[in-house]
């Protein structure tokens, strides 16, 4: 199941930004799920079980909260996984909300309610 939990996050990853980066997306970013290092399948996999697990315990409530809301919460559990995994992450990996780009919070934002449509 964790495996299939990581795997519906890259893709919904994927699909955002293919939707919303402007211009190539480097490879990096659409890399497929078969090819997706070991760590970054994990992290998929907790950021997955962390929304399905908010979503739950706020009875679908989640559904009132706004894009931006979505999105920065898809954002903090994927930077405390870049902590787990990476000793000594670049800046852009650990950005706030603020300094990402346009094209990564509306991905983000797709991520989150991909999984809540799901649950």
């Amino acid at each position: 199941m964790e495996n299939e939990d990581g795997r519906i996050f890259r893709e919904a990853w994927i699909a955002g930004v293919r939707r919303h980066f402007p211009g190539e997306p480097k490879p990096g970013y659409i890399t497929p799920w078969d090819e997706t290092p070991d760590w970054e399948r994990e992290s998929a996999a907790a950021v997955f079980g962390q929304v399905r697990d908010f979503v739950t315990v706020s009875g679908g409530m989640t559904a009132k909260l706004s894009r931006e809301q979505k999105g920065r919460f898809v954002a903090l559990c994927w930077i405390a996984q870049i902590h787990k995994h990476i000793p000594d992450p670049k800046p852009s990996y650990v950005a706030d909300w603020g300094a990402l780009p346009e094209w990564q919070k509306e991905t983000d934002a797709d991520i989150f309610e991909e999984i809540e449509r799901i649950v």
